[in-house]
């Protein structure tokens, strides 16, 4: 899968979390859920301070690497927030390096299908911040953060 190695600036957003794990056999339904409460259940909406810039897919707080817990946020981008909604937190993108793959079609199924190609490919990553930009134009960038 062709990717190639971009320095992102960092990015401030706001939404809600679960803890997961790619082992979990609820995992793909329970994301499913978060971003339907995200959307349909209003959380979207009540974020005062979104920035119109983006919507997110993160993947944080790694235990250890693509085996251990971490953190699914869905989100969107904010400036800095004084009074988020109950449930909703500040998740910032860290600065750094990444290598960024894009992905065209169906977000249900063309996401889930390039992490699949993702975990093939030999990248040293850092296990930090991966994150998928949900782009107004169709495509869905997903960048991977590297050492």
């Amino acid at each position: 899968m062709n990717y190639e190695i971009v320095h992102l600036r960092e990015k401030i957003t706001s939404g809600i979390r679960i803890r997961t794990s790619n082992s979990d056999p609820e995992m793909t339904k329970n994301i499913g859920a978060l971003w339907g409460k995200f959307f349909e259940g209003g959380v979207f909406a009540s974020i005062a301070c979104k920035t119109g810039k983006g919507i997110y897919g993160i993947y944080t707080n790694y235990d250890s690497d693509v085996n251990g817990k971490y953190d699914a946020v869905v989100s969107c981008e904010t400036e800095y927030c004084n009074n988020l909604p109950e449930g909703v937190s500040e998740q910032k993108i860290p600065e750094g390096k990444y290598a960024k793959f894009t992905v065209k079609g169906d977000p249900k199924t063309a996401v889930s299908a390039a992490w699949g190609e993702i975990w093939k490919v030999d990248l040293d990553r850092k296990y930090s911040c991966d994150f998928e930009e949900y782009m107004e134009n169709g495509e869905i960038n997903i960048y991977i953060a590297l050492k």
